[in-house]
Formats: C-alpha cells, sequence, structure tokens
C-alpha cells in the first residue's frame, strides 16, 4: 500500500472533477436516515482531507486516517486554513487503532481497493465493526471488477494541467483481477524546469458479491448497495458502489479488543 509520496502534491490538482461535495451530500443523507447526528466521524483513508474539511464544515467532529504521511501534509495545510478541528493519525487501514469508538466511519474513493487481498479487506471490517458505536453506520465505495477489466484496463489516460501533466498507464492481470497503473507526472518547479517522477499503484476489482460476503464474515450487517454513478440500482455495468453497513455484534460502549 505504500504510495502517493512525490504524487502527494498534485494529487489534488489531478482529482478536481471528483464529485467530493456531491458525496458529502450523500454521506450526510445516509447518516440522518440512520439517525447518526453531528457526532464524531472517521475518514478512513482520507488523503488530502477534501471529504474531511466538507464534513467537519458540516458540522461532524472529525478523525482522518491515512498511511500517506505526505498526503496527511496536505490536510493538515488545509485543516490550518479553516480552522476545523480535525484529529489526523497516520496509520495503515489494515491494523488502525482509535481510542474509542465513533458513530460513523466513511471511506471513499475506492481506498479499499488498495487492499489487494480479500483477508486484508476482510480485516478492514472487522476493525471498522469494533470501533464502531453500537448500531454505528460505516458508508464506503469502491471500483468494480467490470471498471478494472472494461473501462480502465490496459488503457493509457493522459491529461495537462497548467503547471503539471501526467500519464497514466493500466495494466489488467485478469487471474487476480488486480489493476497495475503507473502514473508519470511532469511537474514545472519554480526555476520552471520540468521534474518528472513516477509511482506504481495497484488496485484490486472486487464484486458486490465479494464484499457482502466479506461484511458478513466481519460480523457486519449490510444495509444497502447503489451505483454511485447513478443513485440507482446496482447493475452488471456499474464502475463505482456506494455501500452501507451497519454494526454488529457489540453490546455496550467501547472496543472489544
Amino acid at each position: 500500500m505504500e504510495a502517493y509520496t512525490d504524487f502527494a502534491g498534485f494529487y489534488d490538482i489531478f482529482m478536481d472533477e471528483t464529485p467530493y461535495t456531491q458525496w458529502a451530500r450523500t454521506i450526510q443523507g445516509i447518516l440522518d436516515q440512520y439517525r447518526i447526528g453531528k457526532e464524531l466521524v472517521l475518514d478512513l483513508g482520507c488523503g488530502t482531507g477534501t471529504l474531511t474539511e466538507l464534513l467537519a464544515a458540516a458540522g461532524y467532529d472529525m478523525i482522518g486516517i491515512d498511511c500517506s504521511q505526505e498526503m496527511l501534509n496536505r490536510a493538515i495545510e488545509k485543516r490550518d486554513r479553516s480552522g476545523h478541528d480535525i484529529l489526523y493519525l497516520c496509520q495503515d487501514m489494515r491494523e488502525f487503532e482509535l481510542y474509542g469508538t465513533v458513530k460513523a466511519v466513511v471511506s471513499t474513493c475506492d481506498s479499499v481497493n488498495y487492499l489487494l487481498e480479500p483477508s486484508e479487506l476482510e480485516t478492514v471490517f472487522r476493525l471498522v465493526n469494533n470501533y464502531l458505536d453500537p448500531g454505528g453506520i460505516f458508508f464506503f465505495d469502491f471500483n468494480t471488477d467490470y471498471k478494472y477489466r472494461e473501462v480502465i484496463g490496459d488503457a493509457v489516460i493522459a491529461e495537462n494541467r497548467e503547471r503539471c501533466s501526467f500519464i497514466w498507464e493500466n495494466y489488467f492481470y485478469e487471474a487476480e483481477c488486480v489493476n497495475e497503473y503507473e502514473v508519470t507526472v511532469f511537474a514545472e518547479e519554480e526555476d520552471g524546469r520540468y521534474r518528472k517522477f513516477t509511482e506504481t499503484h495497484y488496485q484490486k476489482g472486487y464484486t458486490l458479491e465479494e464484499v457482502v460476503r466479506l461484511l458478513a464474515a466481519a460480523g457486519m450487517i449490510f444495509l444497502t448497495a447503489v451505483d454511485a454513478d447513478t443513485n440507482g440500482p446496482v447493475t452488471d455495468t456499474s464502475e463505482r458502489i456506494f455501500v452501507t453497513a451497519m454494526e454488529n455484534g457489540k453490546s455496550g460502549e467501547g472496543t472489544d479488543e
């Protein structure tokens, strides 16, 4: 899961079309639906903190966890500008620790796809269940196996911005259902020269059936799943899926470790 080092400084530039505001509204609607008030919420795999900031602005008491200190440094810069009281922790989601439980956990931008083994995803689900208050809500998204296989697998994507550009080369491994992508960035330095660097990332495509099974194995209650792009039913061609699950198995406050 080692990624987002040099690329962290340019992440927000290349993610400028990501519908964070829409996602934040969707999350608020889900939390309202399940009567989760403006209480403590964990953003797991928070990256540079864009969604974390939006939820903090909406009144939630936010914690952000990410395994990349470089990404968190950008999140801290945003926090310093906004003045929001957000706690950021540099931790691997496969072994994250909190001081107590939270009312909800959210994880967006296909963070869970970086878990390349189903056992790792189940481990994260168990940790989420452990750190949720009784009846707490877990909202997350994931990219489907269809997206990697049919949409971006073995494709090359290139984009230009004012002071940087990137080339995104995809390689899909059918047997493992894993997508490897090499991101090459050309970034303008202060002296006008351009610096080139490359990062390699790996993500695994999951089916909804796999995710539901792993939630059950981790002790969580699956509630709903919708196509993230249409907000309608999940289909065979859904590329990103929103899932809502509920904590299950604790009789009182606190963790069960």
